[in-house]
């Protein structure tokens, strides 16, 4: 049994409504509360609003100009916050769309290749840390140039960024058709009455 198939098996055992919402009021929380204090904060200390780690795609370049932007202290904030506020948050966006994926698709037959697909946010989490630490060391030796790190990084961010969107798609399937499931089922249960 591979590594993966066990984390995906354990999830099944042990995600269940209780746990999922725990996670879902935990990421909103966080959404709400702790996201819009961080982005401000930043903000304030960089005097900018561009970030590698919002951004879609970006260059090397871009990347470069970003650090320039930012200036000693800003590059200093950035790097700090890369290995304290963004090692938290890829891990509760991360579990919340295991745990969602989780939830959804445990219905599906244990034979079925779409049931791993809750594992797709450890993609999108590995990524993230991968561009937090091609990004902090950009940062940390600006003005040098640090080639195949400064190439690498925006890879690794457009990576994290698809790997996301591609749970959240995935997760917004799988509601689908759960729901497609529930409203056939009552349909059913009504017609026998």
């Amino acid at each position: 049994m591979t590594k993966m198939k066990k984390i995906s098996e354990w999830c099944y055992r042990n995600i269940n409504v209780k746990i999922f919402l725990a996670v879902a009021i935990i990421f909103v929380l966080f959404m709400i509360l702790v996201l819009p204090q961080v982005a401000e904060h930043s903000y304030e200390v960089t005097g900018t609003k561009s970030s590698p780690d919002t951004s879609f795609y970006y260059t090397a370049s871009i990347l470069y100009e970003i650090a320039e932007a930012y200036g000693e202290q800003g590059r200093v904030y950035y790097i700090s916050s890369r290995f304290t506020f963004d090692v938290i948050w890829p891990i509760v966006y991360g579990v919340f769309l295991i745990a969602a994926l989780t939830f959804v698709y445990q219905r599906i037959s244990i034979e079925s290749r779409w049931r791993r697909i809750h594992l797709l946010p450890f993609v999108g989490v590995g990524f993230d840390f991968l561009e937090n630490i091609g990004a902090s060391i950009v940062m940390a030796r600006y003005p040098k140039t640090t080639p195949i790190i400064a190439e690498l990084t925006p890879v690794f961010t457009l990576l994290k960024w698809i790997s996301i969107y591609a749970s959240f798609f995935f997760l917004l399937v799988g509601l689908t058709l759960w729901m497609v499931g529930f409203f056939k089922k009552l349909q059913s249960n009504t017609k026998r009455m």
